[in-house]
């Protein structure tokens, strides 16, 4: 009996030991795409529009420009860069600082955020009724939505413009 207890010690306290666990090493197929990379070109897209860094911005931006030729048919639908230009200086667009980005899910190599927005004077931009609606009909809003899509290895764009104040 003894010997039994004994035994049973030994094999209780070699189970403790840390033991060496070999795995395979794994080659992945395709580099996923990240959060921080995607939110980091979220933040530099809104960043260079608010400096009027507009042809970089433009370098990060996959969207739709129809709404941008729109605000201004005069300019060459061609020309991204005066098209920004115009739309965030003359205030239609809301070409201002991110400031905050959370990042929400993905849809398929496409990340989505929800993001506010900070005001020249650092307080919190807030889109208000529009049009004659009142704050029932059309509650304010300071959360929009952001779609940073994966178009390469290692290459992100932004698909929604900034926000419209009509």
């Amino acid at each position: 009996m003894h010997r039994f207890l004994t035994l049973l010690v030994i094999l209780f306290l070699t189970s403790c030991v840390p033991q060496t666990v070999s795995t395979p090493q794994l080659t992945p197929t395709s580099l996923p795409s990240t959060i921080a990379e995607a939110h980091e070109v979220l933040i530099d897209f809104f960043t260079l529009l608010n400096e009027r860094k507009y042809d970089e911005a433009d370098n990060l931006y996959r969207g739709s420009y129809e709404s941008l030729q729109v605000f201004n048919p005069e300019i060459d639908p061609s020309d991204h860069t005066a098209l920004w230009a115009w739309a965030c200086e003359k205030r239609l667009l809301q070409c201002l600082k991110v400031r905050s980005a959370t990042f929400q899910g993905l849809e398929g190599d496409t990340h989505v955020f929800q993001v506010e927005f900070s005001n020249e004077d650092g307080s919190l931009f807030v889109l208000g009724p529009c049009c004659g609606a009142t704050e029932t009909e059309m509650p304010p809003v300071s959360l929009f939505e952001y779609r940073v899509s994966r178009t390469g290895p290692g290459k992100f764009t932004v698909m929604e413009p900034p926000p419209y104040v009509p």
